[in-house]
């Protein structure tokens, strides 16, 4: 299957596949199923460590979480890195690659590899962000940086607002 075999590229942080993602609109789709299927499996793994957390709604929370991230997260990066770090991509460009750099938080399954899964994330975006946006390391890392905290204040008001975990918290068992 492609979505497979992109996933791993994307985890293994290929560059010639971030670019080609950048352009490839064919992608979009698959990139929208990766945040889902990583954000699910993501959810899971915090049910598991949170034994009083139902699977259903630690799944739900996830992607509804991962939606919510993949759209705001895409949108903030793709504002900051064309007008603020002059790169050059558009919306939906931003929503693949960033679709794929997700692919990571798949292994939060396991709940102590939660923490790692983001943080390898976090790495992946980077390089998604350079390539996405044909700019340089120091500036897709100022772009990672600004719109996940945006996307994080967002998943906090919405935690604090409607009462309903997004599953923005601590990944490690407590």
């Amino acid at each position: 299957m492609r979505v497979i075999r992109n996933a791993i590229r994307a985890v293994l942080l290929d560059v010639d596949f971030y670019n080609a993602a950048e352009v490839d609109t064919r992608l979009t789709g698959q990139a929208g199923l990766i945040v889902v299927i990583a954000s699910g499996l993501a959810g899971v793994g915090s049910a598991i460590a949170l034994e009083d957390v139902s699977v259903l709604a630690a799944v739900l929370g996830g992607i509804v979480a991962g939606v919510v991230g993949w759209l705001l997260w895409s949108l903030a990066s793709w504002l900051i890195g064309t007008r603020v770090f002059g790169g050059e991509a558009t919306y939906s460009a931003m929503l693949r690659v960033i679709g794929f750099a997700y692919t990571p938080l798949a292994i939060g399954v396991i709940p102590w590899l939660g923490f790692p899964g983001a943080a390898w994330m976090l790495v992946a975006a980077v390089v998604a962000f350079r390539e996405g946006l044909d700019i340089s390391t120091p500036k897709a890392i100022g772009t990672m940086a600004v719109g996940w905290s945006l996307w994080l204040g967002v998943t906090v008001v919405l935690n604090l607002v409607l009462d309903f975990n997004l599953n923005a918290r601590w990944p490690f068992p407590g």
